[in-house]
C-alpha cells in the first residue's frame, strides 16, 4: 500500500436495519508507517473506505500485528474479535471527506485524540453523513426505534434515560485526553480538540472541529471552527462566532494570552494578548474608534480591519457608547494552580 492518511479499527452499534449509528475507535492512527500499511493490505485487503472484517481476517490481522511488534493494537484486535458487537475497519488513503458513519467517526476521533487540530482534516458533509441518535444510558438508539425500546425497557422494569438527541455524542464517552478538567462533560462534543491543561467550567462549551491549545480557561462558548491559543481565557457567558450558523466564511480564532470578559462576544480573529471587556460584542462590521498612546481618538475603522492584530484592548466608552480600541500591553496570566 503506497499511501494511507489514517486507519482505525473499532466497535460500534447499528439500528435494526443494520445501519451504523456510531463507532468507537480505541487507537486511531494518522499516517501509519509502511509496515502497518502492508499488514492491512495483506490481512484485510483494505486500502480505502470501511469494511466489516471476518473472524478469519481479524485473526490474521492480530497475528501479523503481534509478529511485527504492534502488541497494543494486536491486543485490541483480539478483544474485538472476541466480542459479539459489530466491528469495522476504516481507512482513508488521503485526507478526503467522510462518506459513511464509520468514516465520520474516525475523523472526529482524530481531532479528540489530538492527532489533528481544527481545520486540519476534511469534514465536508459530515452533518449529512452522521445519524441523529438518542444518546442514552444504554448507548445510541435510532430515533425511530426509541419508543419501542422505551416500552420494552419499561415492561422489563427498567428505564432508558435519554441524555440528548444529537448527531454528535459527548467527547468523554469516546476519549478522555490527558490533563483536562471538564465540569459538565455533556458540553464538549466528540471532535473537539482540547489541549493539555485546559479547564472547561460548567457553562463552558467546545464544539466539534474547535478547541484549545492548552492551557486555557473556558467558561464561555467555543463554536465550531474556532481555535484558542495557549493561555487564553474565555470568560463566563462569552461567545465566539463559528461559521456554521451565520454563513460567514471568516475563520475565527483567538491568539495566545487573550481575554474575553464575561458575556463578551467575538466575531473576528484575534492576535496575541488581546482583551475584550465584559459585555462587549465585537463583530466584523463593528465601527471602532482608534485611540493613540495619549488615549485620544485618531480615527475610525471597521473591526474586520483589525483582524489578527495583537496587543489590542477593546472597550466601550461608558459616556458616549462608542467602541474604542487601544494598545494593550498587559498579557493575561492564567491561575497556575488551576491549570497544574
Amino acid at each position: 500500500m503506497s499511501n494511507l492518511y489514517s486507519f482505525a479499527i473499532g466497535v460500534g452499534s447499528k439500528n435494526s436495519k443494520g445501519e451504523w449509528l456510531e463507532v468507537f475507535y480505541p487507537q486511531p492512527l494518522l499516517h501509519p508507517e509502511q509496515t502497518l500499511r502492508d499488514i492491512l493490505a495483506v490481512t484485510l485487503g483494505l486500502t480505502e473506505g470501511d469494511m466489516e472484517p471476518s473472524v478469519e481476517q481479524l485473526a490474521a490481522l492480530q497475528s501479523a500485528l503481534k509478529q511485527n511488534g504492534y502488541s497494543d493494537m494486536a491486543n485490541s484486535v483480539a478483544s474485538l474479535a472476541a466480542s459479539s458487537r459489530p466491528v469495522v475497519a476504516t481507512a482513508f488513503a488521503e485526507n478526503t471527506a467522510p462518506t459513511s458513519v464509520p468514516q465520520g467517526y474516525l475523523k472526529l476521533h482524530l481531532l479528540s485524540h489530538r492527532l489533528v487540530k481544527p481545520h486540519g482534516t476534511d469534514l465536508t458533509g459530515i452533518f449529512g453523513v452522521l445519524k441523529n441518535c438518542a444518546w442514552t444510558n444504554i448507548g445510541a438508539i435510532d430515533i425511530e426505534e426509541l419508543p419501542a425500546r422505551q416500552l420494552e425497557a419499561r415492561l422489563a422494569g427498567q428505564l432508558i434515560s435519554v441524555d440528548c438527541v444529537d448527531k454528535f455524542p459527548k467527547m468523554v464517552d469516546y476519549v478522555v485526553p490527558s490533563g483536562l478538567r471538564i465540569a459538565d462533560t455533556s458540553r464538549v462534543r466528540l471532535g473537539a480538540y482540547v489541549g493539555e491543561g485546559t479547564t472547561v467550567m460548567h457553562e463552558g462549551f467546545i464544539n466539534f472541529n474547535a478547541g484549545t491549545e492548552g492551557p486555557n480557561m473556558i467558561e464561555g462558548r467555543v463554536s465550531a471552527g474556532v481555535f484558542c491559543g495557549a493561555g487564553s481565557d474565555i470568560g463566563g457567558g462569552a461567545s465566539i462566532m463559528g461559521t456554521l450558523s451565520g454563513g460567514g466564511s471568516m475563520v475565527i480564532s483567538v491568539g495566545e494570552k487573550c481575554l474575553l470578559g464575561a458575556n463578551a462576544g467575538l466575531g473576528i480573529p484575534l492576535g496575541d494578548r488581546c482583551t475584550i471587556e465584559a459585555g462587549l460584542y465585537i463583530t466584523a462590521g463593528t465601527i471602532v474608534t482608534m485611540l493613540d498612546d495619549q488615549k485620544q481618538a485618531s480615527g475610525v475603522m471597521k473591526a474586520r480591519d483589525l483582524a489578527g492584530k495583537s496587543d489590542l484592548l477593546f472597550r466601550r466608552n461608558s459616556v458616549s457608547g462608542a467602541v474604542e480600541c487601544l494598545t494593550n500591553k498587559s498579557a493575561v496570566e492564567l491561575n497556575a494552580a488551576l491549570h497544574a
